[in-house]
């Protein structure tokens, strides 16, 4: 396969999880009032539309807007080009590892959209039991989360062609 169509193959990858994100933000957002909560399967999940202006389990959702508008931003935009250069070069064999890149490169691009549309990213897929809630996420962080994961194992499982050296032949035996 030639190169350009690995990278429009990623790209397509990528680009489809923004799209998937965006879209389903929209929705949850056209649709429902902030903060509503619709019920998918008793005491497991509920669509909840939630608007975090922190990052990860709401870390600096204290800190004032202006500052986390600077820090999500530049850290937002720092690693989508961070991402885009470790696909760049990343080997072309390495379709485990390129996957990954790109899944999380979309998910980091999703919330990078959000934060600079609404200075805060949309939430709204909420799992839990009973009372007790695992933080709402969306696409986006699920696919970064999928990517990490996916990236993880690869490295984790990846064995490289370890070539053992072999002793020359002994002339004086």
């Amino acid at each position: 396969m030639s190169p350009s169509i690995r990278y429009l193959l990623l790209g397509l990858l990528s680009l489809s999880i923004v799209v998937l994100d965006q879209v389903t933000k929209l929705s949850v957002m056209e649709t429902m009032r902030l903060h509503e909560s619709i019920p998918v399967i008793a005491n497991l999940f509920s669509i909840t539309y939630i608007r975090n202006p922190g990052a990860a389990f709401g870390f600096l959702s204290s800190s004032s807007s202006s500052f986390r508008f600077v820090f999500f931003g530049l850290t937002s935009v720092f690693a989508v080009g961070l991402l885009g250069m470790i696909l760049v070069r990343m080997s072309k064999d390495d379709w485990m590892g390129r996957l990954s890149v790109a899944a999380i490169l979309g998910g980091a691009i999703g919330n990078l959209l959000d934060r600079l549309r609404y200075g805060e990213v949309i939430d709204f897929l909420d799992f839990y039991i009973n009372g007790y809630h695992w933080p709402a996420f969306n696409v986006a962080d699920s696919a970064i989360t999928v990517g990490v994961v996916f990236l993880i194992f690869h490295f984790a499982t990846e064995k490289e062609a370890q070539e053992v050296p072999v002793a020359p032949e002994n002339p004086s035996s």
